[in-house]
């Protein structure tokens, strides 16, 4: 089912969300989505895509220690693909205690059902049955419905056209031929983080290989150092494979630093790899990237053997930690 989820990526976009019980839904401003894994990584998108909006996100039980002021005006959205994610049913069970304003995003479960019973705003994503980290554009369209961003809604639809995932294949292949063997470590600048991180995350649950991921220019002042190979640390950083995700609209130093660290790296013996961002619109180049990403951890997968849609290690932690 995976590749064909990956081939058919950019249909996603068609999605038009509906937003129920949305008599109870005004106008705010201001943000909070709370949610896990898959969940939130379409808020992080919004995020470095319109970084205007005051939208905060959290990942953990309850809600952040803010003041008192920061929550007023504030929607706090509460998304969950599953609609069961302990930690985002701790938080709207928190929200509804404190009286705040929320809605839910969810394909099912628990939460859409509060969200039924409560008469709170919420969209029910459909429910496809697969992994949150492939639903990414449809949570995204229904979180920007409960923010009540139309033109970014018509923005994202644009991308049923312009964005080509069968191009990607080739280009994903073969970046996934290049890692194969190495543990990946993803480096962009900060207004693409959250792209990196969900590379980092794609070469985690569907390649089930260990990655990770930094942002210029603050890895320059300390993660780098680490890799300043000498005779007896050589062992334990050799393994890495460095993926620089750069962007043409990136500041000029931010460029020119990465540049520099990636002649320092192969100065060094290092392996390194260049990914252009590529698309016409910011949000363009960036599901561009999240499907080069899918397709390159779909194949790494493939290479050695290992089911690339289930995470079965999640699910037997879900199962010892309700014990």
């Amino acid at each position: 089912m995976l590749p064909n989820d990956i081939k058919t990526y950019n249909k996603q976009f068609e999605y038009e969300p509906v937003v129920e019980n949305a008599q109870k839904l005004k106008k705010y401003g201001r943000f909070l989505v709370v949610g896990m894994g898959g969940s939130h990584l379409a808020a992080d998108l919004i995020r470095i895509w319109h970084p205007e909006i005051d939208l905060l996100i959290w990942s953990d039980y309850g809600l952040p220690k803010l003041a008192e002021k920061d929550f007023k005006d504030r929607l706090i959205i509460l998304s969950s693909y599953s609609g069961n994610t302990e930690e985002v049913a701790d938080a709207f069970a928190v929200a509804k205690a404190k009286k705040l304003p929320v809605a839910v995003v969810a394909a099912r479960g628990k939460l859409l059902t509060l969200a039924q019973k409560n008469k709170i705003p919420f969209v029910a994503i459909p429910d496809m049955k697969i992994q949150p980290r492939m639903e990414t554009p449809r949570i995204l369209k229904g979180t920007l419905a409960l923010m009540g961003e139309k033109l970014l809604l018509a923005e994202a639809k644009l991308l049923v056209s312009s964005l080509h995932p069968l191009r990607e294949e080739y280009r994903g292949k073969e970046l996934a031929r290049k890692l194969y063997g190495s543990t990946p470590v993803i480096y962009t600048s900060n207004q693409n983080g959250a792209v990196a991180y969900n590379w980092k995350i794609k070469f985690n649950e569907t390649g089930k290989i260990p990655a990770f991921y930094n942002v210029v220019p603050e890895l320059n002042h300390n993660e780098m150092t680490g890799f300043d190979a000498k005779a007896k640390t050589t062992g334990i950083s050799r393994n890495f494979h460095f993926v620089f995700l750069k962007d043409g609209d990136d500041d000029r130093r931010i460029t020119k630093r990465m540049n520099v660290l990636e002649k320092l790296y192969r100065d060094r013996g290092f392996k390194t790899e260049v990914v252009l961002l590529q698309g016409k619109t910011r949000i363009g180049k960036i599901f561009n990237a999240l499907n080069l990403a899918d397709w390159a951890a779909y194949h790494t997968a493939k290479m050695y053997g290992v089911d690339p849609e289930q995470v079965p290690m999640v699910e037997e932690f879900k199962k010892l930690i309700a014990r």
